[in-house]
């Protein structure tokens, strides 16, 4: 058994302020001088990117759809192996889940199965006493694990005013409030929040939360909710194939375009024994020398579209290495980059690397958006046919030439398609995948770039 205080952060929905009051506790508790772990339940790349800015170490997803129960328990105790607090924050609503009327993979779930202590945000935008009543009806909903409740959006008087009323109809302490801070409001686009690396003056604006926050909030209070976090109980360690005889090199595209990645899955292939090698399709003019493999990840390439075509050899450069066989990983964004032509953001059509003979471009809303499960209809780069992957799907860009080598299945509707070109040397399509919820197919991926 292990100890780590720990506390999720959650809402009544993705606008409650989860991003930001979890970037605020984090930097408290750094101040206070508290070694933090973060952690994002569900599948989003980008608040992740806010808490690495705060501590200065990557935060992991803890997906229960794609990781399963175990895996999420063992990335926990992992990754806050040494933290003096742990902080996760939950994903959309509290009891949301994979889909419909079902609270599979939500901050609920995540909640119960790692034993954490919940934090429950209520914003009193537009509403006073029923916010009270709000913060009731998810209390009352299920048995849960809220031990204490702040108010996002309210001033002292509303404080004054809600505190008590709350407090007798839950039986749950509010420990504080957040005042309106419309200074310290992120933008958004249409895949959430900009990501960290745009906003100039960051950190600045956390500290400020953070100064305001330790005014109004019983920090105090929120360090013994989660010290009072039960011991976990470690599961037994993921088994992998032993360590390939050949390091093979593996370039990872990272730059503004390029940079939804799941980490856990990066440090898995290390542990592989990968090397990865980052470069930039916007700046560099060509892969890095003696490369066994390539992963494009997700990103906003639509953002970059005139850049990345204007860089030539660099198109050149991976038209030509992927065509040779080289093993390849693209997902969503790097799915794009693959087309022979994109849909920039501006509405202008742009030549890209023509690996994928078709177009892509913007559509009116999400496409295909959700978790689903995917079954390999071939054998491929990461799977044998009959072979199933979960993941997950949000763009709104579509191919004309998608792919057909899996058909996914959505968990809850049972809608289906088919999806993602594969071939033996290529895996690429709009789903994204984490390496740590199938290790095989990041063991049958490095054996490929192995025998490069």
């Amino acid at each position: 058994m292990t100890s780590l205080p720990r506390i999720m952060v959650s809402g009544g929905g993705s606008d409650s302020g989860k991003t930001m009051l979890t970037c605020a506790l984090l930097e408290l508790f750094r101040r206070r001088g508290l070694k933090t772990a973060a952690f994002k339940c569900g599948p989003d790349y980008i608040d992740p990117m806010f808490h690495r800015e705060i501590q200065g170490t990557y935060s992991s997803n803890l997906d229960l759809y794609m990781l399963g129960e175990d895996t999420v328990r063992r990335l926990l105790l992992e990754n806050g192996a040494g933290a003096g607090i742990a902080v996760l924050e939950g994903v959309m609503g509290f009891y949301d889940g994979v889909g419909g009327g079902t609270a599979e993979a939500s901050a609920w779930h995540l909640s119960r199965i790692t034993e954490t202590p919940v934090l429950l945000v209520e914003s009193c935008k537009g509403s006073s006493l029923t916010a009270a009543a709000r913060v009731k009806g998810i209390a009352a909903f299920r048995r849960n694990n809220i031990r204490a409740v702040l108010l996002n959006n309210a001033g002292g008087e509303l404080f004054g005013m809600l505190k008590p009323e709350i407090e007798r109809e839950t039986g749950i302490p509010v420990v504080g409030y957040l005042p309106y801070m419309p200074e310290c409001v992120i933008e958004s686009r249409h895949l959430g929040l900009v990501t960290a690396a745009e906003i100039s003056g960051l950190r600045q604006k956390i500290a400020r939360l953070a100064d305001a926050v330790e005014k109004t909030l019983d920090v105090d209070a929120i360090l013994a909710v989660a010290s009072a976090a039960p011991p976990l109980k470690a599961p037994s360690p993921v088994k992998t194939a032993p360590p390939l005889g050949k390091k093979p090199r593996i370039a990872v595209a990272r730059d503004r375009a390029f940079c939804f990645y799941y980490e856990d899955g990066l440090r898995l292939l290390e542990k592989l024994g990968a090397e990865l090698v980052a470069f930039s399709p916007l700046n560099d003019e060509a892969l890095p020398p003696a490369t066994d493999g390539l992963i494009l990840g997700g990103g906003y390439p639509e953002l970059y579209a005139a850049e990345l075509s204007s860089n030539i050899t660099m198109l050149a450069s991976v038209r030509d290495a992927v065509k040779g066989g080289l093993p390849t990983l693209a997902e969503c964004g790097g799915f794009m980059y693959l087309h022979r032509e994109l849909e920039g953001a501006d509405g202008k059509r742009y030549p890209l690397a023509a690996v994928i003979d078709a177009g892509c471009e913007r559509k009116p809303r999400l496409v295909r958006f959700g978790y689903a499960e995917f079954t390999a209809n071939v054998d491929n780069l990461l799977c044998r046919a009959g072979e199933t992957l979960r993941g997950h799907e949000f763009h709104y860009w579509d191919s004309g030439e998608a792919g057909s080598g899996f058909t996914a299945v959505k968990p809850v509707s049972g809608k289906s398609w088919n999806c993602i070109a594969a071939t033996e040397t290529l895996f690429a399509g709009f789903p994204h995948f984490h390496f740590c919820a199938a290790p095989e197919t990041a063991e049958r991926f490095l054996k490929k770039c192995s025998e490069q």
